[in-house]
């Protein structure tokens, strides 16, 4: 599905990514972890074209998308849920879940997503008609995360959901996670700062320091590691 070769990326004379490589299979959730600073939303942005990179390649699909533009990526079914939710505040819930679609033109379709959305979130059908910025920070969330489906994303990928949400509306988010992936199939590429969740939903991940790769297994496998238990799990012995 996904393959980054030799990723680097700078910010003036400081290297953000050192030549990382990942892969998201299909139908896979891959996760990475790392410190504040540790180069993870900067690999997705690169992905996504909004930052230029040094050097690598970007593989979707069996074809080369390195040099590709933001909106070329967007069209190509790679979708961003950036950090921090971003939902449009002076338009109503429903008017955002729209924009979420608004490359497409199946109107009978779109009808049936927003029907889905509010399936997976029935608090935004309670919120339809009301302004996306007096939400909640949890309700914004779950808005953003719709939105961002209702493209009919081919890859999503997902930048710190949980940030600043409750405890509750945490373990919600990552239900809706499991959720697209296991019944439709959505390969998700995941940055989350609640390790724990993160490495129990995900296929595979990696674990990012200082702009390098320095571990990388399964889900299970990165749960039971010790230096990630002390590093990110604060379980260590």
């Amino acid at each position: 599905m996904l393959e980054i070769k030799n990723l680097s990326v700078s910010y003036g004379g400081i290297k953000a990514l050192k030549s990382i490589s990942i892969t998201v299979p299909d139908k896979k959730i891959v996760t990475l972890i790392g410190a504040n600073g540790a180069g993870k939303s900067t690999t997705l942005r690169a992905i996504a074209k909004l930052i230029k990179h040094d050097s690598g390649t970007i593989i979707y699909n069996g074809e080369d998308i390195t040099a590709i533009s933001a909106r070329e990526t967007v069209q190509k079914g790679i979708t961003l849920i950036p950090e921090g939710r971003h939902v449009f505040p002076d338009m109503t819930v429903l008017e955002n879940l729209k924009l979420g679609a608004f490359l497409r033109t199946d109107n009978k379709a779109i009808k049936e997503d927003i029907d889905y959305m509010y399936e997976l979130f029935p608090v935004l059908k309670e919120r339809s008609t009301q302004l996306a910025g007096t939400l909640s920070g949890g309700e914004q969330q779950m808005l953003a995360v719709s939105r961002a489906l209702m493209a009919r994303p081919k890859m999503l990928m997902m930048d710190e959901p949980s940030l600043g949400l409750a405890p509750m509306l945490v373990k919600d988010i990552f239900t809706i996670i499991e959720r697209v992936n296991r019944e439709d199939g959505l390969p998700i590429l995941l940055i989350e700062q609640n390790a724990n969740f993160a490495l129990k939903v995900a296929d595979y991940g990696y674990v990012l320091e200082t702009g390098t790769i320095q571990l990388e297994g399964t889900g299970e496998q990165l749960l039971e590691n010790e230096k990630v238990k002390e590093l990110y799990l604060g379980t260590g012995d």
